[in-house]
């Protein structure tokens, strides 16, 4: 259940940073508009406190796992959003971050 609730955890601070990120491009380069831009910088806010709910205590082992899920979440969201078409490598190095992810956060310890 553990590992269910922090993969859950991950996914949403993914929605939240690469959505706000998205918003704010948008709002920026797309000339959006400063309501894109805010709501953007409200989803990265609320990116920051989703992290505090892993059950893991150490922020830089969380940190440095997310940034596996950071590098999928963003090509699979520029698949979805964008119609980003990933080559072969982008998705070998995908796999590759999220591999990472599970040794990071999820290897036995002997804690």
């Amino acid at each position: 259940m553990m590992i269910a609730r922090s993969v859950i955890l991950f996914a949403l601070a993914a929605l939240l940073e690469i959505g706000g990120a998205w918003l704010v491009w948008q709002g920026w380069r797309e000339h959006r508009g400063l309501w894109w831009i805010a709501a953007g910088v409200i989803a990265l806010g609320a990116y920051g406190f989703v992290a505090t709910f892993q059950p893991d205590a150490n922020f830089g082992r969380i940190l440095a796992a997310y940034g596996g899920v950071f590098v999928a979440g963003s090509l699979a969201w520029g698949m979805v959003v964008d119609r980003f078409r990933p080559d072969r490598y982008d998705i070998i190095g995908a796999a590759i971050c999220l591999v990472g992810v599970a040794v990071i956060m999820y290897a036995p310890r002997g804690n």
